[in-house]
Protein backbone atom coordinates (compact mmCIF):
# COMPACT_ATOMS: atom_id res chain seq x y z
CA UNK A 1 0.00 0.00 0.00
CA UNK A 2 1.12 3.65 -0.34
CA UNK A 3 1.43 6.76 1.53
CA UNK A 4 2.53 10.01 1.49
CA UNK A 5 4.29 11.59 4.24
CA UNK A 6 4.30 15.48 4.03
CA UNK A 7 7.86 16.58 5.18
CA UNK A 8 8.37 20.13 3.54
CA UNK A 9 7.48 22.94 6.04
CA UNK A 10 10.07 24.55 7.56
CA UNK A 11 9.03 23.99 11.44
CA UNK A 12 9.31 27.66 12.37
CA UNK A 13 7.64 27.29 15.49
CA UNK A 14 10.22 25.36 17.21
CA UNK A 15 12.32 28.35 16.60
CA UNK A 16 16.62 27.32 17.04
CA UNK A 17 15.57 23.32 17.16
CA UNK A 18 14.18 23.80 13.33
CA UNK A 19 17.07 26.48 11.85
CA UNK A 20 20.03 23.32 10.67
CA UNK A 21 17.22 20.64 11.21
CA UNK A 22 14.51 19.38 9.11
CA UNK A 23 11.16 19.70 11.73
CA UNK A 24 10.50 15.71 10.74
CA UNK A 25 13.99 15.14 11.39
CA UNK A 26 13.83 16.04 15.44
CA UNK A 27 15.48 13.12 17.62
CA UNK A 28 13.12 11.29 19.85
CA UNK A 29 15.60 9.01 21.85
CA UNK A 30 18.05 8.07 19.27
CA UNK A 31 15.95 8.69 15.89
CA UNK A 32 14.19 11.42 13.84
CA UNK A 33 10.36 11.60 14.48
CA UNK A 34 10.31 10.57 10.55
CA UNK A 35 11.52 7.60 11.09
CA UNK A 36 9.40 6.23 13.52
CA UNK A 37 6.70 7.36 11.00
CA UNK A 38 8.52 5.35 8.28
CA UNK A 39 8.30 2.36 10.24
CA UNK A 40 5.29 2.33 11.73
CA UNK A 41 4.08 2.98 8.19
CA UNK A 42 5.47 -0.19 7.30
CA UNK A 43 3.76 -1.96 10.30
CA UNK A 44 0.70 -0.71 9.11
CA UNK A 45 1.00 -2.29 5.95
CA UNK A 46 2.44 1.29 3.97
CA UNK A 47 5.61 0.45 2.93
CA UNK A 48 5.39 2.42 -0.52
CA UNK A 49 6.40 6.06 0.45
CA UNK A 50 6.48 8.87 -0.95
CA UNK A 51 7.86 12.10 0.85
CA UNK A 52 8.13 15.89 -0.15
CA UNK A 53 10.77 17.58 0.50
CA UNK A 54 12.36 21.61 0.78
CA UNK A 55 14.06 22.48 3.66
CA UNK A 56 18.01 21.17 4.10
CA UNK A 57 16.30 18.04 1.76
CA UNK A 58 19.78 16.07 1.77
CA UNK A 59 19.40 15.31 5.80
CA UNK A 60 16.48 13.19 5.02
CA UNK A 61 17.65 11.64 1.74
CA UNK A 62 21.15 11.02 3.32
CA UNK A 63 19.39 9.27 6.51
CA UNK A 64 16.58 7.21 4.57
CA UNK A 65 18.31 6.69 0.94
CA UNK A 66 15.83 4.36 -0.61
CA UNK A 67 14.22 2.97 1.99
CA UNK A 68 15.39 -0.21 2.29
CA UNK A 69 17.08 -0.19 5.63
CA UNK A 70 13.76 0.73 7.37
CA UNK A 71 11.44 -1.77 5.65
CA UNK A 72 9.77 0.52 2.54
CA UNK A 73 10.20 1.76 -0.21
CA UNK A 74 11.18 5.65 -0.59
CA UNK A 75 10.69 8.04 -3.51
CA UNK A 76 10.93 11.93 -3.08
CA UNK A 77 9.42 14.84 -4.33
CA UNK A 78 11.56 18.27 -4.25
CA UNK A 79 9.82 21.11 -3.87
CA UNK A 80 12.01 23.79 -5.12
CA UNK A 81 9.19 26.74 -3.63
CA UNK A 82 6.73 25.07 -1.01
CA UNK A 83 3.47 23.77 -2.48
CA UNK A 84 1.03 23.49 0.24
CA UNK A 85 -0.20 20.73 1.87
CA UNK A 86 -2.36 19.89 -1.29
CA UNK A 87 0.34 21.37 -3.55
CA UNK A 88 2.51 18.69 -2.60
CA UNK A 89 0.55 15.58 -2.20
CA UNK A 90 -0.62 16.99 -6.04
CA UNK A 91 2.90 17.05 -6.85
CA UNK A 92 3.37 13.03 -6.15
CA UNK A 93 0.35 11.78 -7.93
CA UNK A 94 2.72 10.02 -10.32
CA UNK A 95 3.62 8.02 -7.35
CA UNK A 96 0.54 6.83 -6.69
CA UNK A 97 -1.82 3.70 -8.06
CA UNK A 98 -4.51 4.44 -9.93
CA UNK A 99 -6.71 2.24 -8.12
CA UNK A 100 -6.00 1.64 -5.08
CA UNK A 101 -6.88 4.38 -1.72
CA UNK A 102 -3.75 6.01 -0.23
CA UNK A 103 -2.57 7.63 3.26
CA UNK A 104 -1.50 11.00 3.80
CA UNK A 105 0.02 11.45 7.00
CA UNK A 106 1.82 14.85 8.03
CA UNK A 107 5.52 14.72 8.89
CA UNK A 108 5.38 16.31 12.23
CA UNK A 109 2.97 13.73 13.92
CA UNK A 110 3.72 10.87 16.57
CA UNK A 111 1.26 7.82 16.50
CA UNK A 112 0.58 4.63 17.14
CA UNK A 113 -2.67 4.29 15.92
CA UNK A 114 -3.29 1.10 13.85
CA UNK A 115 -4.51 1.98 10.28
CA UNK A 116 -6.17 -1.40 9.04
CA UNK A 117 -9.24 -0.59 10.31
CA UNK A 118 -9.39 2.64 9.68
CA UNK A 119 -8.75 1.74 5.63
CA UNK A 120 -11.48 -1.34 6.19
CA UNK A 121 -14.15 1.17 7.76
CA UNK A 122 -12.79 3.77 4.51
CA UNK A 123 -13.87 1.31 2.00
CA UNK A 124 -17.40 0.25 3.62
CA UNK A 125 -18.68 3.35 3.46
CA UNK A 126 -17.64 4.26 -0.07
CA UNK A 127 -15.72 6.88 1.24
CA UNK A 128 -13.93 9.55 -0.74
CA UNK A 129 -11.63 11.17 1.82
CA UNK A 130 -11.70 9.05 5.44
CA UNK A 131 -10.35 11.85 8.04
CA UNK A 132 -8.59 10.71 11.40
CA UNK A 133 -9.88 12.51 14.26
CA UNK A 134 -9.57 13.35 18.10
CA UNK A 135 -11.39 15.43 20.41
CA UNK A 136 -9.95 18.59 21.99
CA UNK A 137 -11.88 21.43 22.73
CA UNK A 138 -10.71 24.92 21.34
CA UNK A 139 -8.10 23.36 19.05
CA UNK A 140 -7.75 25.03 15.64
CA UNK A 141 -9.99 22.96 13.66
CA UNK A 142 -13.27 21.64 14.17
CA UNK A 143 -15.15 18.67 12.74
CA UNK A 144 -19.14 18.08 12.63
CA UNK A 145 -20.34 14.68 12.60
CA UNK A 146 -23.21 12.97 11.99
CA UNK A 147 -24.65 9.84 14.14
CA UNK A 148 -23.18 7.40 10.68
CA UNK A 149 -19.34 9.26 11.28
CA UNK A 150 -19.77 11.17 7.89
CA UNK A 151 -18.38 14.74 8.33
CA UNK A 152 -21.24 17.53 7.53
CA UNK A 153 -19.13 20.54 8.44
CA UNK A 154 -14.85 20.90 8.64
CA UNK A 155 -13.49 24.34 9.47
CA UNK A 156 -9.37 24.61 9.64
CA UNK A 157 -8.84 27.71 11.86
CA UNK A 158 -12.02 29.30 11.98
CA UNK A 159 -12.55 32.96 13.17
CA UNK A 160 -14.52 33.01 16.93
CA UNK A 161 -17.61 34.34 14.50
CA UNK A 162 -17.50 31.23 12.79
CA UNK A 163 -17.26 28.75 16.05
CA UNK A 164 -20.63 30.43 16.97
CA UNK A 165 -23.27 27.72 17.67
CA UNK A 166 -20.20 24.72 17.21
CA UNK A 167 -20.26 22.51 20.42
CA UNK A 168 -18.59 19.51 18.13
CA UNK A 169 -14.81 18.94 20.25
CA UNK A 170 -13.43 16.58 17.11
CA UNK A 171 -10.92 17.73 15.72
CA UNK A 172 -8.18 17.16 12.39
CA UNK A 173 -5.93 14.83 13.39
CA UNK A 174 -3.95 15.33 10.43
CA UNK A 175 -3.81 11.68 8.73
CA UNK A 176 -6.60 10.85 5.78
CA UNK A 177 -7.05 8.14 4.09
CA UNK A 178 -8.25 9.00 0.15
CA UNK A 179 -9.55 7.77 -3.09
CA UNK A 180 -7.07 8.78 -6.16
CA UNK A 181 -10.36 10.28 -7.03
CA UNK A 182 -9.46 13.59 -4.63
CA UNK A 183 -6.17 14.12 -7.02
CA UNK A 184 -8.77 15.49 -9.70
CA UNK A 185 -10.03 18.15 -6.91
CA UNK A 186 -6.46 19.47 -6.35
CA UNK A 187 -5.38 22.09 -9.04
CA UNK A 188 -2.47 21.53 -10.82
CA UNK A 189 0.72 23.42 -10.06
CA UNK A 190 -0.74 25.83 -7.51
CA UNK A 191 -0.29 26.38 -3.78
CA UNK A 192 -3.17 25.05 -1.73
CA UNK A 193 -3.61 23.33 1.47
CA UNK A 194 -5.73 20.21 1.94
CA UNK A 195 -7.41 21.18 5.27
CA UNK A 196 -8.22 24.98 4.31
CA UNK A 197 -8.69 24.76 0.91
CA UNK A 198 -9.97 21.05 -0.61
CA UNK A 199 -11.48 19.30 2.23
CA UNK A 200 -13.88 21.99 3.54
CA UNK A 201 -15.50 22.31 -0.71
CA UNK A 202 -15.88 18.32 -0.74
CA UNK A 203 -17.87 17.59 2.80
CA UNK A 204 -21.07 18.73 0.99
CA UNK A 205 -20.96 15.81 -1.61
CA UNK A 206 -21.46 13.57 1.25
CA UNK A 207 -18.16 11.27 0.79
CA UNK A 208 -15.90 12.58 3.60
CA UNK A 209 -16.31 10.58 7.13
CA UNK A 210 -14.17 10.44 10.13
CA UNK A 211 -12.73 7.57 12.26
CA UNK A 212 -12.23 8.45 15.77
CA UNK A 213 -8.12 7.94 17.01
CA UNK A 214 -7.60 4.78 18.79
CA UNK A 215 -4.27 4.81 21.02
CA UNK A 216 -1.73 8.08 21.28
CA UNK A 217 -0.84 11.08 19.29
CA UNK A 218 1.21 13.94 19.53
CA UNK A 219 1.48 16.74 16.77
CA UNK A 220 5.19 17.75 17.58
CA UNK A 221 4.59 21.74 16.92
CA UNK A 222 6.36 23.09 19.88
CA UNK A 223 9.06 22.56 22.27
CA UNK A 224 6.68 21.38 25.01
CA UNK A 225 4.89 18.82 22.35
CA UNK A 226 8.72 17.73 21.63
CA UNK A 227 9.31 16.75 25.39
CA UNK A 228 5.63 15.15 25.58
CA UNK A 229 6.44 13.21 22.56
CA UNK A 230 9.85 11.89 24.08
CA UNK A 231 8.33 11.27 26.90
CA UNK A 232 5.59 9.18 25.50
CA UNK A 233 8.16 7.27 23.70
CA UNK A 234 10.23 6.69 26.65
CA UNK A 235 6.97 5.57 29.12
CA UNK A 236 5.46 3.57 26.66
CA UNK A 237 2.37 5.81 26.36
CA UNK A 238 2.86 5.64 22.64
CA UNK A 239 2.74 2.12 22.13
CA UNK A 240 5.71 1.20 19.36
CA UNK A 241 4.85 -2.41 18.43
CA UNK A 242 7.13 -1.92 15.03
CA UNK A 243 9.76 -1.64 17.87
CA UNK A 244 9.35 -4.45 19.88
CA UNK A 245 8.95 -6.62 16.80
CA UNK A 246 12.47 -5.34 15.81
CA UNK A 247 15.01 -3.44 18.06
CA UNK A 248 14.39 -2.73 21.52
CA UNK A 249 14.32 0.80 22.22
CA UNK A 250 17.74 0.58 24.39
CA UNK A 251 19.85 -0.32 21.56
CA UNK A 252 18.39 2.59 19.55
CA UNK A 253 20.66 4.97 21.64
Amino acid sequence: MHALVLSAGFGTRLGTLTQLTPKPMLGLHGRPLLEYIVRHLGWCGYRNLGINLHFLPEVIRNHFGSGSQFGATIQYSPEPELLGTAGGVKNMASLLPADQPFLIHYGDILTDMDFRPMLARHREQNALVTMLVHERPGSNSVVCLTDDGRVDRFLERPTEAERQGITSSWVNSGIWICEPELLSYIPQAAVCDLARDILPKLVPEGRVYAYPLEGYRCAIDSEQRLAAARDAVSTGKCRLRWNREALPLAAAG
